[in-house]
């Protein structure tokens, strides 16, 4: 693996710092995390288009939500040069990382014809722990009602019906979780509400979600309240 080469002043350029960079390998944490968000609200770009130049990978929250950014961000860290970024005009934070490879070949996985898709590799995904909270964290939330969690959303909005159907399915096969499509203004989205369902959830991930991002399981500071069915 190759190894990242600190910035020395007066001793390494700037350009040569980006080129070792990209030989930096990925680790598994590394890739979960990439793959969660890529599921959720993080996209991949390039300033090329057409041309065989690398792809980045950037994702932008809201300011209440810094922590999470900052926390993708420490994961993230070997592949960026500057720390997340404040964007004023929507009140966001948002990361980006340097052009690499492996963004590059995840490009057909995640997109067709310029539009998110589920990728082929979503079993795969979905056994992953860590990729599924952070998917979460990007795209989750908890049904509250008077102040008990009833059930979860992933607001998968971005994908069509068929794919709903696939991940109902592997919820279903992968982690006995029995999971619904749920119609959202003109569009889908997974929610999980039967009792057995959402514990099963909730203990998939949350040894993974991070403290700031806890309610979105239905926690309200430490406690933690759910509906009897």
């Amino acid at each position: 693996m190759a190894k990242v080469i600190p910035r020395e002043s007066k001793r390494i350029t700037y350009s040569s710092e980006i080129r070792a960079l990209k030989l930096v390998e990925f680790t598994p944490e590394q890739i979960s995390v990439v793959n969660g968000s890529l599921l959720g609200d993080a996209c991949l770009y390039t300033a090329w288009p057409g041309t065989s130049k690398n792809y980045t990978f950037a994702k932008m929250h809201s300011v209440k939500q810094s922590e999470y950014v900052n926390w993708v961000y420490e994961k993230l860290k070997p592949f960026t040069h500057t720390p997340p970024k404040p964007y004023a005009p929507t009140q966001s934070v948002r990361l980006r990382t340097i052009s690499h490879a492996t963004f590059t070949a995840l490009v057909p996985l995640f997109y067709r014809d310029g539009k998110k898709i589920l990728p082929s590799t979503m079993a795969d995904i979905m056994v992953d722990r860590l990729a599924v909270a952070v998917w979460f964290m990007d795209d989750g939330n908890a049904m509250m009602r008077d102040g008990i969690c009833a059930g979860y959303h992933l607001n998968t909005q971005s994908f069509d019906h068929a794919e709903h159907e696939r991940l109902v399915a592997l919820f279903e096969e992968l982690h006995g979780i029995k999971a619904n499509i749920e119609k959202n203004k003109g569009y889908y989205r997974i929610s999980i509400m039967q009792r057995a369902s959402r514990e099963k959830f909730r203990e998939l991930i949350q040894e993974h979600i991070i403290p700031s991002m806890r309610y979105k399981l239905g926690y309200m500071g430490d406690s933690f309240r759910t509906r009897r069915d």
